[in-house]
């Protein structure tokens, strides 16, 4: 049967003050509706609206979320649908690979049949229909092949540096798995965050699309490729799979963990397993799907400056406390504090995010670095 996880365990640092470790960035209701919403619509998070997404993919009692074992409460009661039995909560964060195999693990438990989709909560996708259009292909394309290990990728608009790259190669084509020809590829091979002028070529020569961090496989096929390119985590899971469902798998789960590699699926499974099947390696395929969707991953304030309306003069403003820009263009003002004025004159380019203990202003050039300030903020205030 087909299911889904989203992963939800990122910091969000690069989105501080407003996104901390007790909240962060994909719990925060600090997505406002677009054009088009009806009157009292309310802000949204992005867990929120990841989990919206799922509808009409797989039924609600199919879908998952791993996340930090700490953030179960609060998603227990902003995304009540969610039962505890299907939130993975991870007592410490070990990356994506391990993510995934956590959700591999339980899903192949529960049914060994189990294909399923790894969905992220940190973007915007639109419009829903070609989205969830091209995810029914990925599941498709498994289930007609169990071997097949599909991930999306987005078709760029500018030559980002920020992103992975996947290089599409030969067209699939598969009479179980409709539109393939045009959609669906073997991958060449994964690029990590080139510089300026590889993604120039990249975006130019149309065989690129940016990495989405989407995939979709069937667990014990996923499982396999963990026990062949990274056995420490294949191990670790397998005590999670032996354990799932009796009254010890919290108790497994907490030991287990904090000891698994961290690192990301793409380094850990996806690249490997693309040099093999690229290497005449039949027991793997690597494919993806190209997804040609806007899709905007909201990681830094101008990222998330692009989810608001902006005035005549390019600036952008959010949150229920006010703003005031006089005689500036291009920025962006976030007043988290109810009855409290943030004023600009004169300024561009600015990114100023004020909360009730902390203000954050930034030229929006600097806003990659953010990071680097934060590792520097008091514990208190992280």
């Amino acid at each position: 049967m087909r299911y889904a996880m989203i992963m939800a365990g990122g910091a969000g640092t690069r989105l501080w003050p407003m996104s901390r470790k007790d909240k962060p960035k994909q719990l925060l209701r600090f997505i406002h509706p677009g054009p088009g919403a009806t009157d009292g619509e309310l802000p949204r998070s992005l867990l929120e609206i990841a989990a919206h997404r799922l509808e009409g993919l797989v039924p609600a009692e199919r879908r998952f979320i791993c996340a930090a074992e700490g953030y179960r409460g609060t998603i227990r009661e902003d995304l009540p649908e969610f039962t505890d039995d299907r939130i993975l909560g991870e007592p410490v964060g070990r990356d994506t690979v391990n993510a995934v195999g956590f959700g591999a693990a339980v899903l192949s438990r529960l049914d060994p049949d189990a294909v399923f989709a790894v969905l992220t909560a940190d973007h915007i996708i639109e419009p829903l229909d070609v989205f969830r259009e091209r995810m029914e292909l990925g599941f498709c394309l498994v289930e007609a092949d169990p071997r097949r290990l599909v991930t999306f990728s987005i078709k760029p608009t500018y030559p980002a540096t920020g992103f992975g790259y996947v290089e599409r190669g030969r067209p699939i084509r598969d009479p179980a798995a409709p539109g393939a020809e045009n959609l669906a590829f073997r991958v060449e091979r994964f690029v990590e965050k080139p510089d300026l002028h590889r993604a120039q070529a990249y975006v130019q020569s149309g065989l690129f699309g940016w990495n989405s961090g989407m995939f979709v496989w069937k667990a014990s096929a996923f499982l396999d490729c963990l026990k062949r390119w990274k056995p420490e985590s294949h191990a670790g899971m397998m005590e999670i799979h032996a354990a799932w469902g009796t009254p010890r798998a919290r108790a497994v789960v907490e030991r287990v963990y904090p000891a698994l590699p961290k690192i990301s699926v793409d380094f850990a499974v996806m690249e490997p397993a693309s040099k093999a099947a690229a290497g005449g390696d039949t027991s793997v395929s690597v494919c993806t799907v190209l997804m040609d969707v806007h899709w905007l991953d909201v990681g830094s304030w101008p990222a998330y400056a692009q989810t608001l309306v902006p005035d005549g003069a390019d600036n952008r403003a959010a949150g229920p406390g006010t703003s005031m820009i006089v005689q500036g263009s291009r920025n962006l003002v976030v007043s988290a504090a109810p009855g409290h004025l943030v004023a600009l004159l004169g300024a561009d380019d600015l990114v100023v995010v004020h909360t009730a203990d902390a203000t954050l202003i930034m030229p929006r050039a600097k806003a990659e670095e953010l990071k680097t300030l934060h590792a520097l903020v008091d514990d208190r205030l992280k």
